[in-house]
């Protein structure tokens, strides 16, 4: 085995910084807490690692080679760049354990999700916070990755996501609505829409993409409706899994969408969106916060904790 091939053990690096300092190996023996007989060794043993003598030893002291001269600032650079990873590694693994991390689907962390958290914040010391903004679909899969502590999203006791058919905990922190809305007529009624359900012509509609879970709550609860080929009231014209760009597109007079009551409340004050439909046209849905099945890290578990108790204490 040639040198370059021999195992090396930390200990002896430690074993010549201190004898590189005293140039006493029974100082430096003792420096370290080992016998002379044992700190000879390790020494010996680096010399063999690398392949020269790092030591003159007819010197008194004993004084660094011209190859343990050039070892020297190397060695400490490592040793020190060895001992910066490690504390950065634990760190790194401390705020992954203190941290929360949440997934939220693109229309409540825009909504929902700031105000909720502000109200947590007051109640709790949450320390770091990781959010990640996605579809309903990549939210799920985050959670069923194990990747995020929380999800939120919207859903329906009729339409179960994969969250509950794996029986994920789940906690209903608020009701919403998603109401069919239209830009007004220019120069029209105030209030009445420039696509309105219930025409005789197909009514042009922006709808939700498969990843979205308010698409897959849409598509149950009107079934025939968005059904492909039928010739029902509406004529699908777009498709996306962002409801803000949907609401855009619905400002812009591109058809009726179907949006969250939280997203567009300001619009619908305003008049800048109207409802495009009466109530039977409205579809309820829950936010819902969902969680790991198995224990998490403590501020994480008192997060959820404080979640439920909200929620049961609401009238």
């Amino acid at each position: 085995m040639g040198p370059g091939n021999r195992p090396l053990d930390l200990e002896w690096l430690e074993d010549f910084l201190a004898l590189a300092e005293t140039g006493n190996f029974s100082r430096a023996a003792e420096a370290r807490a080992i016998a002379q007989p044992a700190f000879s060794r390790h020494i010996r043993a680096l010399e063999d690692w690398v392949g020269v003598e790092l030591f003159d030893r007819s010197a008194h002291p004993a004084a660094l080679t011209a190859a343990g001269q050039r070892f020297l600032p190397l060695l400490e650079t490592i040793l020190a760049n060895l001992e910066a990873a490690r504390i950065k590694a634990r760190a790194a693994h401390d705020l992954a354990a203190a941290s929360l991390r949440f997934a939220a689907t693109h229309v409540l962390s825009l909504t929902f999700f700031p105000r909720w958290l502000v109200g947590m914040e007051a109640r709790l010391r949450l320390g770091p916070i990781q959010t990640m903004s996605d579809s309903s679909q990549a939210c799920e899969d985050l959670m069923l990755q194990r990747r995020v502590q929380f999800v939120l999203c919207h859903g329906h006791d009729e339409v179960p996501g994969r969250l509950d058919e794996a029986q994920y905990p789940m906690c209903r922190l608020a009701d919403d609505r998603l109401l069919p809305v239209s830009a007004p007529q220019p120069g029209g009624a105030a209030g009445q829409p420039l696509h309105a359900l219930g025409r005789s012509a197909p009514v042009p509609v922006l709808a939700y993409s498969d990843a979205s879970g308010l698409g897959r709550i849409m598509r149950a609860r009107m079934r025939g409706v968005f059904a492909e080929g039928a010739d029902g009231p509406v004529a699908v014209v777009f498709t996306a899994h962002h409801a803000v760009l949907l609401k855009t597109l619905a400002q812009e007079g591109r058809g009726v969408a179907w949006l969250p009551e939280s997203l567009i409340a300001d619009e619908l004050r305003t008049g800048t969106l109207v409802a495009a439909g009466g109530a039977d046209w409205n579809v309820p849905v829950q936010i819902r916060l969902y969680r790991q099945r198995a224990e998490m890290s403590p501020v994480a578990e008192s997060l959820w904790e404080l979640a439920v108790a909200q929620v049961a204490s609401q009238p």
